[in-house]
């Protein structure tokens, strides 16, 4: 008789749909505990982008979450969480691909720097809120943290494609034994 444990269980491609959105949730409450150390041990202020990323980390982490409490055994109930994981690690992607996308321009180029996140969102509508930070300000175009020579925002673009993937393959992931 196998065990949970077997040498097949370490394996991440052998693991069943909650497992590997158990996994997903992990991942993205790795990425938000080590956001959250640089910016109150690490001194890292998050720009506008930076916390929309977050956002969707958080979404995705809930969704995450839920897919794994829930461990459907239905196909169509586990390709909608796929799908809505997938999507909201592509919108993910879409914002952290932005924020490179500043930190790459020219110095000349770059934006000036506008209103802070929690001003803008007291005093202005949610619309024009979001198509300011999505315009982006200088400020998201520092890059203030570096790892492997990349910074901040790509590694997070790099981690939304990997979550996305991830996500994709939980379709052929094997029901759940009960």
């Amino acid at each position: 008789m196998r065990g949970p444990w077997t040498r097949y269980a370490l394996h991440p491609l052998t693991w069943n749909f909650q497992q590997r959105f158990l996994a997903g949730l992990l991942g993205c409450a790795g990425v938000l505990l080590y956001a959250l150390y640089t910016q109150y041990f690490g001194g890292l202020t998050p720009c506008p982008l930076c916390t929309l990323q977050r956002g969707a980390f958080m979404a995705l982490a809930t969704l995450y979450f839920l897919g794994s409490l829930h461990a459907p055994r239905s196909a169509k109930v586990r390709a909608g969480y796929v799908a809505l994981s997938v999507v909201i690690a592509l919108l993910g992607a879409g914002v952290a691909t932005r924020h490179v996308w500043l930190q790459l321009l020219p110095a000349d180029q770059v934006p000036a720097c506008g209103p802070d996140l929690a001003h803008m969102l007291a005093s202005w509508p949610l619309l024009d809120v979001l198509r300011q930070v999505l315009t982006g300000s200088g400020e998201c175009a520092v890059v203030d943290w570096t790892f492997l020579g990349l910074s901040m925002p790509a590694w997070s673009l790099l981690t939304y494609l990997a979550l996305a993937l991830w996500s994709a393959l939980a379709l052929r992931a094997p029901l759940r034994r009960r």
